[in-house]
């Protein structure tokens, strides 16, 4: 999904039907000190360095965090799509006053990121359902409940996200309260990145996106309100979250500004 590097394990898989899948074999690698996280193929699904389990190890997963320079406090996360628990797990240890929610629909994901990456046990803020992302926005109970959604969804191919319909990306938006934030992975050089933005553009109030990193990965912020963008605020921001978080935030500026 973000780089290439070979499995442990290779075998053949094919993109999965949207509401009926078959799920590719679970697989792991180890290199440097990194252990990443396979569907079958060498596409790397997630990392986590192993002396520091709770870092977001990829600079696309720090970038998924970029809603910290406008929301400073959340009460409310879920991240649709569990990968190696990267997020779920760096939000966990670093608000401890908010709710962690992951969503997953593939048993042996969740079973590996408690074996082998670390996902801390679930107890009253950290909840990890093994359901469809679909279902979780669409069901009226989720609406108006977060502050903040990080959505990951790819499958063994790495064509796109398996979901990246206008109604799809509408359910994430009613599921955020009136200043909530979405942060999307997307690949910048694929067909479905257009495709995405616009599906996003027609949900949201506002959507930026970050510089391009990895392989075309590139990170969308999708804003339920449109935000006031001061530099001088978003700078004082950025240097909080390096101090605190040590999370390059000085770069998400110098990107959204680029960009915006």
């Amino acid at each position: 999904m973000l780089i290439k590097r070979k499995s442990i394990e290779l075998a053949e898989s094919s993109r999965r039907p949207a509401r009926k899948p078959k799920f590719a074999p679970v697989t792991l690698s180890e290199q440097d000190g990194v252990r990443y996280l396979h569907f079958g193929t060498e596409w790397v699904q997630g990392a986590m360095r192993i002396r520091k389990p709770d870092w977001p190890e990829l600079e696309y997963a720090q970038q998924m965090m970029a809603w910290m320079l406008f929301i400073d406090a959340p009460r409310a996360i879920a991240q649709l799509g569990l990968g190696t628990a990267a997020l779920t797990k760096f939000c966990y240890r670093q608000f401890p006053e908010a709710t962690v929610t992951a969503v997953e629909l593939n048993e042996s994901v969740i079973a590996i990121c408690n074996s082998m990456f670390k996902l801390p046990p679930q107890d009253e803020r950290l909840q990890v359902l093994e359901m469809d992302a679909l279902d979780f926005v669409e069901d009226p109970d989720n609406h108006g409940a977060f502050d903040v959604l990080q959505c990951d969804l790819y499958d063994a191919t790495a064509r796109g996200p398996v979901l990246d319909t206008p109604e799809f990306y509408q359910a994430c938006a009613n599921c955020l309260n009136e200043h909530g934030i979405m942060t999307v992975n997307l690949f910048g050089d694929h067909p479905s990145f257009a495709k995405n933005l616009k599906a996003m553009k027609f949900a949201f109030g506002h959507v930026m996106c970050l510089p391009e990193v990895h392989d075309g990965n590139v990170v969308a912020l999708c804003f339920k309100t449109r935000p006031t963008i001061d530099k001088e605020q978003l700078a004082a921001r950025a240097a909080e979250i390096v101090a605190q978080t040590k999370l390059p935030a000085k770069s998400w500026v110098k990107g959204l500004l680029s960009t915006d």
